[in-house]
């Protein structure tokens, strides 16, 4: 079975396009080759700046060949349906067969499609392939009409087995496929044939092309930390960084420059984010200060000199961009000890947060009466909450914040240190949009969760007061996130909070918005209550949790109460992974079931308490003595919200409640004895849906 190695040669990729464009060229082709017959035992797909590789190995050499009975009209049908028949098969009158069948002869086509050659199959798809390529940006060049990235200079197509290799012919555009390609732009430009993938990866390794991402990716970490762990030092780790600059280069040299004396006691983050934005550089880090005292910039070839020139231009081109960076940062202290950060943040009365929602300024107003609010929920003390609120988005008027966005509440707390605040504030500031995303650290610290919950539920309660709601797929004001937010912040601090309480308190600060139809109005507590709930499921899922199970217990009170309504579900969800749990279910479902056609059938509810005295079976006592035994657990721990001990006093309940269906007929002839079992399951299903409602658990 020979091996089939494709190589799209062209200028350079931009390194953000390249995984993708990676990923998209594999399945294009294989599943090109698939539909074709072709099928195969592996692939991998490789990406360089100036290449996209896709290697197959395994292939078919040709598509097999197939036989198809297509089923006609019958053979005395009109001439014309004979005729749409026939030329839909593509064969002639002669060429069909007559088969007798019940419901008499019939025409039948037997259509036979021989294999074909796997290199005419290859080069069908791989043209296909090329000019349907979805690229997110593409161009033209010269007098060319077809679209890539950037100019496509060479398609190297190779099948390959033990008896040698072959060219895949086919011409794109004027661009003959052949087996060879180029090395190095600058340290081995020639080209250069190859017989194999093997022999492909090991010739561009000779010239001075790693092929793999991630082992470019490797190198330079590698080579990166070896570097700063010589000094004394280490490299900030940033994936998103090391990823995009293995896209940059076919031959990762790593150099590591000084950074001026003049920037060193900029704040890290800012020389982190001035070099990872401008020159693409890593940032390394004093373990012992914290402070960034160089970088690591990665060059695309070897030197003579070993990079010093190199180094020499980047550590220019640095300085200009860190002076940027230190005009910024000195302006900006200046005009906190000037006005204070009140006074930095008066420009925010000018930008406006949403047209129907006002200004920031008037935002930061609100977020401010709600950060008082929810202190003594926090465990904050409302005025620390309301002044963190009143400066924690000051720093949006900054100049070094304008530059760099990224940055907005990480310079708030250095401005707010500087101002001299102290007692948790500064820190709020910068914790304050946190958690942005699932994995995000989420703050602990009282005045942080207050002025986070203020902003979030802000957020939220506007937005949906101007009925501008998540649709679909679409969420533009991300309130999806805000609200996962809220949900983690409430249940990573264990907070008491109700759901229904905060919303009205939004409300009542914020007041009726305008809404589209030229209305009024405010958020609708219950419908904003149901979409955190589908929120909470998303969370929950993902933590194991079934969302039959949440649903079981969202139809409880107190469901505006999330830590309440999650440690419920934990609890819920763990019975129902024991034996007893999950009989528990079927039982439960048993008594619910046969209870509810009683009373329809009945025309009565049979909630009147059974009595032990009407029992005649062991069994039917033995359950009475269990529910008693139960009921006297359930009741307290549900009163001190301790819901493992009454889910575990619920699923004892399932022994005598299967002895009793076992041994004990419901609809006996005796009314009264009928009327008390039907009593007793009652009473099973009073008692367990004091816990959760079983009713929505699956199964």
């Amino acid at each position: 079975m020979p091996d089939l190695l494709i190589e799209l040669f062209s200028e350079e990729i931009p390194a953000r396009m390249q995984k993708r464009a990676g990923e998209d060229l594999q399945k294009l082709v294989t599943n090109g080759l698939v539909e074709a017959g072709l099928t195969y035992a592996s692939a991998a797909a490789f990406t360089t700046p100036r290449r996209l590789t896709l290697t197959v190995e395994g292939l078919l050499a040709n598509s097999p060949t197939t036989r198809e009975e297509r089923k006609g009209p019958k053979a005395d049908a009109p001439e014309k349906a004979i005729e749409g028949f026939l030329r839909g098969a593509g064969l002639t009158r002669d060429q069909v067969e007559t088969r007798e069948t019940p419901k008499g002869n019939v025409l039948i086509a037997v259509i036979e499609k021989p294999g074909r050659p796997a290199a005419e199959i290859i080069a069908e798809v791989l043209e296909t392939t090329i000019r349907n390529f979805p690229w997110p940006k593409s161009m033209r060049w010269g007098s060319s009409a077809l679209k890539w990235v950037r100019p496509l200079h060479s398609i190297l197509c190779i099948l390959s087995d033990e008896a040698g290799h072959a060219v895949v012919t086919m011409d794109v555009n004027g661009i003959t496929s052949g087996d060879t390609t180029q090395g190095h732009r600058f340290m081995a430009p020639g080209s250069f044939s190859v017989v194999s993938f093997e022999d492909y990866t090991a010739r561009l390794k000779r010239s001075f092309v790693v092929l793999d991402p991630a082992e470019r990716a490797q190198a330079i970490w590698h080579d990166a930390t070896n570097a700063a762990f010589a000094n004394g030092l280490e490299v900030v780790e940033d994936a998103g960084l090391l990823a995009e600059v293995a896209g940059l280069v076919e031959w990762p040299v790593v150099l590591m420059g000084k950074i001026g004396n003049d920037f060193l006691e900029l704040p890290p983050e800012v020389l982190q984010t001035s070099m990872k934005e401008h020159q693409k550089f890593f940032s390394v880090r004093n373990p012992k200060t914290g402070r960034i005292e160089r970088f690591v910039t990665v060059a695309n070839r070897e030197t003579a000199d070993n990079g010093a020139t190199i180094l020499a231009g980047n550590e220019k081109v640095l300085s200009a961009r860190l002076a940027d960076a230190k005009f910024f940062w000195e302006n900006d202290l200046r005009t906190v000890r000037d006005v204070g950060l009140k006074g930095m943040a008066k420009p925010l009365a000018e930008v406006t947060f949403h047209n129907k929602l006002g200004s920031q300024a008037a935002r930061v107003a609100r977020i401010e009466a709600l950060a008082r609010e929810f202190a003594p929920i926090v465990g904050a003390k409302p005025d620390l909450a309301a002044e963190a609120a009143r400066i924690a988005k000051a720093d949006l008027a900054s100049e070094m914040v304008y530059e760099f966005p990224e940055l907005q509440g990480i310079m708030g707390r250095y401005y707010a240190e500087a101002a001299g605040h102290d007692d948790g504030v500064p820190e709020a500031c910068a914790e304050h949009y946190s958690p942005l995303g699932p994995s995000d650290d989420v703050p602990t610290a009282p005045v942080s969760v207050a002025v986070a919950l203020a902003d979030k539920l802000d957020t939220l309660t506007g937005f949906w007061a101007i009925d501008e709601k998540p649709t679909g797929s679409k969420d533009p004001f991300a309130l999806r996130r805000a609200a996962l937010g809220v949900i983690r912040l409430v249940l990573d601090n264990g907070l008491d909070l109700s759901l229904n309480s905060v919303f009205g308190v939004s409300n009542q600060v914020s007041g009726s918005r305008q809404r589209d139809d030229g209305s009024k109005g405010f958020a609708d507590v219950n419908e904003i209550r149901s979409f955190f709930h589908d929120r909470l499921k998303v969370y929950l899922r993902d933590q194991g949790i079934r969302h039959d199970i949440i649903d079981a217990c969202i139809a409880m009170p107190q469901n505006d109460d999330l830590t309440l309504l999650v440690k419920r579900a934990k609890a819920l969800s763990e019975t129902l992974k024991t034996d007893d749990g999950e009989n528990l279910i079927q039982g439960f479902k048993r008594a619910n079931n046969i209870l509810t056609q009683a009373e329809t059938q009945d025309g009565v509810e049979y909630s009147y308490g059974a009595d032990v005295k009407f029992a005649e079976t062991e069994e039917e006592r033995a359950l009475f003595a269990a529910l008693d035994t139960a009921e006297a657990e359930i009741t307290p721990a549900m009163a001190e919200q301790d819901f493992t001990t009454a889910m575990a006093a619920m699923a004892s309940l399932r022994t005598p409640i299967d002895a009793f269906f076992e041994a004990t007929q419901i609809n006996t002839d005796n009314q009264t004895v009928r009327s008390n079992r039907l009593n007793l399951l009652s009473r099973i299903r009073t008692l367990c849906l004091s816990v959760a409602d079983l009713t929505k658990i699956d199964g």
